[in-house]
């Protein structure tokens, strides 16, 4: 078998979407195999369905019942077969709880090789939350189905694309109640975290940056009192405890001036305000990074895209950068050190 590259375990997504494709597409990629030994997990039929789809590379489906039988050569796609009844006959592009029910499955598979030190790190391709809804699986999303999964109580979300890294405060929480979210504990309290979590990656210079929550961060409480109240001691608090960190600093100039690199990272204080930012440097390339937790998972930045699912305009570029980032990271993670 080859070594010297972490071996990455591959999730198929939903098999009603873009999943399969991209993932068919991402690990006949030579600068992927050129960086890790990738080894999908999901079931080899939906795999090879995808083959027939317009402009699908020329590939072999090798099906395997452990990591050990995997054969790593130019166009072969290595699949941990996960059996799911009727998820490659299922229609594409549809809401489906024997799909939602797969995927779960396929992530729960996916974690096990992590955590037992036989995957480096998980990949994951994307998931429906209302396939997963109606599949009876108890979890909204991939953060909390890993949280789960892991023992991990409060996994943390960073993007990453080109030189900007990206932490959430909140996430998936309507914006009014995300506000009420940002007080000077949570925030304390976060940006320390996401600090650690920097240092794990090896990112352990450079000064953090909190973004302001209201137009020009309030304009000292013209425009709303939160940075004053509480961001703004926060970063003080923070900075007392000989912490590099500024802020708050303006939402509209702060996700630039990390990407030239003026900052090593930046805290936005809910889901849009970082998505939008990161998206806009580069859509297909930014990737998310599940941090927080025993092992590493390093995701595509999209959706299941119903609607394009099988007619080969699906992008594997996104795919293809969550796998060359968590063959980047996977070295820090000791519960995934799988080079052998």
């Amino acid at each position: 078998m080859e070594t010297g590259k972490p071996l990455i375990a591959v999730t198929a997504g939903d098999p009603a979407g873009v999943g399969p494709e991209i993932v068919v597409r991402a690990l006949t990629d030579p600068a992927v195999t050129g960086a890790a030994r990738c080894l999908a997990v999901g079931d080899a039929r939906v795999l090879r369905r995808t083959l027939a789809f317009p402009g699908m590379p020329a590939a072999e489906i090798n099906a395997v019942a452990d990591p050990g039988e995997a054969v790593f050569e130019p166009g072969t796609v290595n699949v941990l077969d996960v059996k799911t009844p009727g998820a490659a006959d299922l229609p594409l592009g549809r809401v489906s709880a024997r799909c939602g029910r797969a995927a779960f499955e396929y992530i729960r598979r996916a974690v096990e090789l992590a955590m037992d030190g036989r995957a480096g790190a998980v990949a994951t391709a994307p998931i429906n939350k209302e396939s997963l809804r109606a599949g009876g699986v108890p979890y909204i999303g991939h953060t909390e189905i890993f949280g789960a999964l892991t023992g991990s109580a409060e996994p943390l979300t960073m993007f990453e694309v080109e030189n900007l890294r990206i932490f959430f405060l909140t996430r998936h929480v309507s914006l009014r109640k995300a506000c009420g979210l940002v007080t000077r504990e949570s925030l304390v309290r976060f940006a320390r975290r996401c600090r650690s979590e920097l240092s794990r990656l090896g990112v352990n210079g450079g000064t953090m940056a909190v973004a302001g929550l209201n137009p020009h961060s309030g304009e000292h409480g013209l425009f709303g009192d939160e940075e004053v109240r509480e961001i703004a001691p926060a970063v003080e608090e923070l900075r007392r405890g000989g912490m590099d960190i500024v802020g708050p600093v303006g939402a509209d100039s702060v996700f630039w001036q990390a990407r030239e690199g003026r900052y090593c990272a930046v805290l936005s204080l809910y889901h849009d305000q970082g998505h939008i930012a990161a998206k806009t440097v580069d859509f297909y390339r930014t990737v998310s990074l599940t941090l927080g937790m025993p092992i590493l998972r390093a995701s595509v930045d999209h959706g299941t895209a119903f609607d394009i699912a099988g007619t080969g305009q699906a992008s594997p570029v996104s795919m293809a950068e969550a796998i060359l980032t968590a063959a980047k990271y996977a070295p820090a993670f000791p519960a995934g050190r799988a080079e052998g």
